[in-house]
């Protein structure tokens, strides 16, 4: 019990130290993302943080496996290095007592991702879906610059000002275009006030003077047309957006077990088997912290690094062949954790297996 306490503390805090790293770069770059795409510019910034949330927490089913998988490499290599692992075999612990620690702190993270994969992906999914339906309908008026062209999520909406007196002033040169059904608006004004008002949902309307108002019919160019209006009241979040269609990465679980499309059979596999990639890859960082003589305790970070960059690129191309039908659901994208295990025995045998080559 001492020794798998002290193993799990040795593991639990590079684990968490490697967690908040890689939460706060992806969470970083999430962010940034999304603040230099267009299409996100007329959203608050209040959504674009949720929807960076949201991706953070859609992204646990891989940080969370990668980080305890480092943890154990580093955590081991530290105590190869130090001679504990000697130590400990010398007052009786055998090897597999010492990995059984490993298994159990695997285990319960394997869990803990499982859990992540089948709730709480999906439902991040649909929340995020429903956010982006329900923001392309707002527009952040206050946070708009001259210059910068600000896209809707659905296309339908673009609003350019080329000149403005700062946050909440008025604008000048104000372009808008407004896609309705099968007709485009296209509205022009050399001067627009945002009003004090604000409608129920918190948004407010914007009064363009001397607007010129292009009606414009691709289908029957004869029905376009031009008017002008000394004073106009427009809601740029007057155009609602399409609702969000239908996604594997959002469904439930039960459809997606009963589906045999096979962009939902690759979904739910991929949920299956995030947690047996956490159990394996936590096992792996055992057979390769073992450095020889003289070698530091960083000696195996690199090919720790490319085995795992080469299970997730493979496993994401699998992904891919199933959703394509280019692969049966069976083996399907279990090909990728099949094949780390066999690795990972062949690298708890090593020793053995040089014994066999020599012979």
């Amino acid at each position: 019990m001492i020794i798998t306490e002290y193993l799990a503390r040795e593991i639990g805090r590079p684990f968490a130290v490697i967690l908040a790293l890689l939460c706060a770069l992806f969470g970083g770059y999430s962010i940034s993302s999304s603040l230099a795409d267009p299409a996100n510019g007329l959203l608050p910034a209040s959504v674009i943080f949720e929807l960076a949330g949201l991706k953070l927490l859609i992204s646990q089913d891989v940080l969370i496996p990668v980080a305890l998988y480092f943890a154990v490499l580093l955590s081991f290599s530290r105590l190869q290095a130090d001679h504990e692992i000697t130590a400990m075999q010398a007052l009786g612990a055998r090897p597999l007592q010492i990995a059984r620690a490993v298994l159990g702190l695997a285990l319960v993270t394997a869990l803990a991702v499982g859990v992540m994969a089948l709730l709480a992906r999906p439902w991040a999914y649909r929340t995020s879906h429903d956010i982006t339906w329900q923001g392309a309908t707002k527009v952040d008026l206050t946070a708009m610059q001259a210059g910068t062209f600000y896209a809707s999520q659905d296309g339908t909406r673009v609003i350019f000002l080329g000149h403005r007196a700062g946050r909440d002033g008025a604008a000048e040169d104000v372009f808008v275009r407004r896609r309705i059904g099968t007709h485009t608006e296209v509205i022009f004004s050399p001067s627009a006030t945002p009003l004090a008002e604000r409608d129920p949902a918190g948004q407010r309307e914007v009064y363009l003077s001397n607007a010129h108002i292009y009606e414009i019919d691709p289908a029957n160019p004869q029905n376009d047309q031009l008017l002008s209006a000394t004073g106009l009241k427009l809601d740029p979040a007057g155009v609602p957006g399409s609702a969000p269609g239908y996604s594997p990465v959002a469904a439930g679980n039960r459809h997606l077990a009963a589906s045999h499309a096979p962009r939902d059979m690759a979904e739910f596999q991929w949920r299956l088997s995030a947690p047996v990639s956490t159990l394996l890859l936590a096992l792996m960082g055992i057979p390769l912290s073992r450095t020889q003589a003289r070698q530091g305790r960083y000696a195996r970070i690199g090919p720790a690094i490319l085995i795992y960059a080469g299970y997730y690129l493979f496993c994401t191309t699998v992904r891919t062949w199933v959703e394509h039908g280019e692969i049966p659901a069976l083996p399907g994208i279990w090909w990728g954790p099949a094949l780390l295990a066999l690795l990972l025995v062949a690298a708890l045998n090593e020793a053995g297996i040089r014994r066999w080559v020599r012979v």
